[in-house]
């Protein structure tokens, strides 16, 4: 790209699943500042999909990533938009090519891979600097800007402590990590860092980067498992199958079956039949005989449905962050920060400041980006990626890869204070890690 800003940002997207396009379409609304130029997936719907979206031809349909990794490089970057366990292999092939890299979260699924990772940016960036972006968007949302904004106006004095909430979602948690693709650790990651890693990194962001002290964490699979599966749903293994499927929360027809019969709304369901359409019958077929028809208790999933980590900072700052599948709203996190002036209650959509001495509370609604996930935290994210890009400036992501890898390894050392229950000293494990 010209310094001019000319000519747009040329993106290739690996992974043409839903957070491949969510990113990608931010060339859809800002066309004159990014294009997507090539998309690697193996799903051939998902292909044909990119290139009606983004006028892709048909040399630039890969089936494999490692046919763009082959050939040198013809973008300015790469989207990795692919599962957990597929990203620090990317990483390392694209930054070896020289592509800027903008990688959905989590960074990889063990510690060591993470520390490679910064360490191969960090070394491709000595001829030319590389951007490198991760999908932590939470901190990108117009609301989650605002808070920032208000903690460094002074108007809360020094933070003191932090209690930040992620309801996952009843309905969300049963699809994506009881019976979907983050529903086993030896094939993707733990729950906490799957799902919590940018709740994690928002801490991190609040406190302007301060480093952890020690952790802690507690947490356990409290239902999803077979001993809390119903008496009277008997020998049944599938919804559709079960006689207490009338009766159950859980219920895979609740839950894709149902929504799409009644109001016709897809939802879920889209996941479910991938690749297929969308009507009564791909839906009955997916739940008869694909994952997201089987009974909860009979998945055999093995990560936590909830979680807590208890956080001390430098200078005695503490902060907890709770993690819950039993919830009715979706990811609607909340969050009280209290410090010496003041206190902030906030809750993704509007947030209230009350004044210790003037005794009197403020209420702020940022600019609501309606439809957008994460509060707009993914336009954000990709509207500064493409301008840091477009400049070659790292600092218009407001984080470096060391800080990435910092936020990454608070979540890596939480979970082994879980499985080891005890408190972990987060100095000594870093540098363990980078060891």
């Amino acid at each position: 790209m010209t310094a001019d800003n000319a000519q747009p940002v040329t993106l290739v997207v690996l992974g043409g699943g839903q957070r491949g396009v969510v990113y990608a379409n931010y060339a859809v609304k800002h066309p004159h500042l990014a294009k997507v130029v090539a998309v690697a997936d193996p799903r051939e719907h998902r292909r044909k999909l990119f290139a009606r979206q983004h006028h892709i031809t048909p040399d630039r349909l890969y089936a494999d990533w490692q046919d763009v990794a082959a050939v040198p490089r013809f973008a300015d970057a790469v989207v990795i938009g692919t599962l957990d366990q597929l990203h620090a292999p990317m990483v390392t092939a694209f930054s070896k090519l020289g592509y800027h890299i903008l990688c959905e979260k989590p960074m990889a699924t063990s510690a060591a891979e993470c520390v490679n990772m910064v360490k191969d940016v960090q070394a491709a960036s000595v001829e030319r600097p590389l951007i490198f972006g991760i999908g932590h968007v939470l901190r990108y949302s117009p609301y989650n800007v605002a808070v920032k904004a208000v903690i460094d106006s002074g108007a809360l004095g020094d933070i003191v402590n932090i209690q930040h909430m992620e309801p996952v979602g009843n309905q969300h948690f049963a699809h994506s990590f009881v019976r979907g693709n983050w529903s086993k650790e030896d094939e993707t990651s733990f729950a906490l860092m799957t799902k919590c890693c940018h709740d994690l990194d928002i801490l991190s962001f609040y406190l302007s980067g301060r480093t952890p002290v020690q952790i802690s964490s507690f947490g356990s699979i409290g239902l999803f498992k077979p001993e809390r599966k119903p008496k009277e749903a008997g020998d049944a293994t599938r919804c559709l199958d079960c006689p207490a499927e009338k009766d159950c929360v859980w219920s895979a027809k609740k839950i894709y079956l149902d929504p799409f019969l009644e109001r016709g709304r897809k939802g879920w369901a889209t996941v479910a039949v991938d690749g297929d359409e969308v009507n009564e019958e791909t839906i009955t077929a997916a739940l008869k005989t694909g994952p997201y028809g089987v009974c909860v208790y009979e998945a055999g999933n093995d990560v936590v449905d909830h979680q807590v980590v208890n956080i001390e900072y430098e200078g005695g700052v503490t902060a907890s962050m709770t993690m819950s599948a039993f919830s009715e709203s979706e990811c609607g996190r909340f969050t009280v920060i209290q410090g010496t002036r003041g206190e902030l209650r906030g809750d993704m959509a509007t947030f209230t400041v009350f004044d210790f001495l003037s005794r009197t509370s403020k209420t702020f609604t940022p600019k609501e980006v309606v439809g957008a996930a994460h509060g707009g935290g993914d336009d954000g994210l990709s509207e500064l990626f493409v301008a840091a890009v477009a400049s070659g400036d790292q600092s218009k992501l407001g984080v470096t890869p060391d800080d990435v890898l910092n936020s990454h390894l608070t979540v890596f050392a939480a979970e082994q204070a879980r499985k080891e229950k005890r408190v972990v000293d987060f100095g000594a494990f870093k540098a363990a890690a980078l060891a």
